[in-house]
């Protein structure tokens, strides 16, 4: 029982980051996660053997190779099976490897079966760090519980890169510090083109989430996307944490929003403008419409990029 608790706890942490457009200081914590039963996981072809995947939670990206699969991230354990067989109608082939691109649970809360299954989950080391010592949110003051065991990724790597491989694929793996949160990882298949940004690139009614509690800040989020563009071309696919699909035209777009948004902040915080001063004065009101968010998040996204920058 104490087990399904801990689970129960943990998704419902997991929305935290989703649902901080919602939230405001104080705020009550999350609400309760939805009917997995009702979850249909969609496949998009990305080419060469490499797939998409969008169920609930951060979208998994999948390459198959000629004796294994490596995936990146999980969703959430109660969509363990249909992840599984998602990636059955694909290939034949056992899940080898799982690479975390950050440690929020919409995105590792299904390594617990996947790992138990034999699996290993690769991980920047201050994944297993934040999994096993959680701290609060920064604007919900909601802590997750903390996981053990299965839960965290068996092959922690630090450094700036590590390569994940099976026969056939190879996924590069690039640490970026300080971004969404201190433990993010970038994946990139070059046989492919796709490159998986995890959350430092969320689209699609949000703004990313500047998990400051963790080490998140506006500065490496832009330097992460900086690196991404180096990598990709005109006919890269970018694999964002959440939302549509992205070109490296869409990706450059995102870029100057964030600059634009950390530009402005950053000039009123140099005027000595406090973080209710700055918020009253919607710094970024006319970017709303291009991020597709709505006036809270535009706030929470103010006062995150204000604690960044004078962190």
């Amino acid at each position: 029982m104490r087990r399904a608790h801990l689970t129960t706890r943990r998704i419902a942490f997991a929305f935290a980051p989703l649902i901080v457009a919602g939230l405001t200081l104080g705020a009550a914590p999350p609400p309760a996660a939805p009917d997995y039963s009702k979850v249909e996981i969609k496949t998009t072809d990305l080419g060469n053997k490499t797939y998409m995947l969008e169920g609930q939670g951060g979208n998994i990206t999948v390459a198959v190779g000629d004796d294994g699969v490596i995936m990146v991230d999980t969703e959430f354990a109660p969509l363990h099976d249909k992840i599984k067989a998602a990636v059955a109608k694909v290939s034949p082939q056992p899940i080898k490897y799982i690479v975390n691109t950050h440690y929020h649970g919409d995105h590792t809360g299904g390594d617990a079966p996947f790992q138990k299954d034999g699996a290993i989950v690769v991980a920047h080391t201050n994944i297993n760090k934040r999994l096993a010592m959680p701290m609060p949110n920064a604007l919900t003051g909601v802590t997750p519980p903390a996981v053990s065991g299965d839960a965290l990724p068996k092959q922690p790597y630090t450094g700036e890169t590590t390569t994940v491989m099976v026969k056939g694929r190879a996924a590069q793996v690039m640490h970026e510090p300080n971004a969404h949160t201190d433990g993010d990882s970038a994946v990139y298949f070059a046989d492919a083109n796709v490159l998986a940004a995890g959350d430092i690139v969320s689209i699609g009614n949000r703004y990313p989430n500047i998990d400051i509690a963790v080490g998140g800040n506006i500065k490496g989020i832009i330097a992460a996307v900086d690196n991404y563009l180096k990598i990709a071309n005109d006919n890269t696919k970018i694999v964002p944490g959440h939302g549509n699909l992205m070109t490296k035209a869409d990706l450059t777009a995102y870029r100057t929003l964030m600059v634009t948004a950390r530009d402005r902040v950053a000039k009123l915080i140099s005027e000595g403008k406090s973080e209710d001063d700055v918020v009253n004065a919607k710094p970024i009101q006319d970017l709303e419409k291009q991020a597709g968010a709505n006036e809270m998040a535009t706030t929470n996204f103010v006062r995150l990029i204000y604690r960044s920058l004078k962190a």
